[in-house]
């Protein structure tokens, strides 16, 4: 396995497990954000629970490189409609950057995966 991989997957998966767990939970600073980007509030403990679902995912993907693949992918989605949803919502710079940063993982983590299973 690619030590770049087993680095990036954990980090990553843990990242999301915090960002879903705080929207699923529905902590105050959580809340506030969705409504500065004006989301319907039944829509923030789903993404919150696909963030779970993916954050797990590329940590089992470890054991299990297609679940890892597929988790991945699933969040790539879910990162290119946050950044549109940040965009439409005029975030401030710095966030689109952190937001901008966390694509580029996951799609560095959808690769690896990728040339993982492919191998």
């Amino acid at each position: 396995m690619n030590v770049a991989l087993t680095v990036l997957a954990p980090a990553l998966g843990l990242l999301f497990l915090s960002t879903g767990g705080v929207k699923v939970l529905g902590i105050r600073q959580s809340l506030e954000v969705r409504d500065q980007l004006g989301l319907v509030p039944a829509l923030w403990p789903v993404i919150g629970g696909l963030e779970l679902a993916g954050g797990s995912g590329l940590m089992l993907g470890l054991l299990a490189p297609p679940l890892g693949l597929t988790s991945s992918i699933g969040l790539l989605a879910l990162m290119i409609g946050a950044l549109a949803t940040r965009l439409r919502a005029r975030a401030p710079f710095p966030t689109l950057l952190v937001d901008a940063a966390v694509l580029v993982s996951v799609a560095s983590t959808a690769a690896l995966y990728v040339a993982h299973v492919a191998a």
